[in-house]
């Protein structure tokens, strides 16, 4: 976080996809299915649409970008 670096979505996806695992693994499916697993890394308005089509990542945590006016597409990603 903070490196202006943004994962690939495919990066992202592989990731979210391992917390999912591990939580249902080590926890239990019910907590794996209810649980939103959000990107924390950079995201702008260019990138987040793609990131947030990978199945797995429910939501960003965004930072600088919002306060920025591009913050809108941010929000509207996932619809």
């Amino acid at each position: 976080m903070g490196t202006g670096k943004t994962a690939t979505p495919q990066q992202a996806q592989e990731v979210h996809e391992k917390l999912g695992g591990w939580l249902k693994s080590n926890i239990s499916d019910v907590v794996a299915q209810s649980t939103c697993v959000i990107y924390g890394g950079s995201v702008t308005g260019a990138t987040c649409k793609e990131l947030a089509s990978q199945p797995g990542v429910d939501g960003f945590l965004v930072g600088g970008a919002s306060l920025k006016p591009e913050f809108v597409d941010i929000i509207n990603a996932k619809q």
